[in-house]
């Protein structure tokens, strides 16, 4: 199982809307938004890196409102 962080900045006044929306989605453990350079920021989680790319550039970043992303996978030292 791979783990990863999004951080999400979106367009003015959707930060709610995108985290609300991204909650809802296959693979999304938790969407919040945040206050900073940031808006949102989302944990997911799948079986392997490919499926995880799939979930953010496939689902994710196809959400309305969404201006960048950045995928930080967690990694275990």
């Amino acid at each position: 199982m791979v783990h990863a962080y999004i951080l999400i900045q979106t367009e003015v006044g959707k930060a709610a809307a995108v985290a609300s929306e991204i909650a809802g989605l296959q693979g999304v453990t938790t969407a919040e938004d945040v206050t900073g350079p940031y808006d949102v920021i989302v944990r997911a989680e799948a079986d392997n890196v490919d499926l995880l790319g799939q979930l953010v550039v496939a689902n994710i970043q196809n959400v309305e409102g969404i201006t960048r992303t950045l995928t930080c996978p967690v990694v275990h030292l």
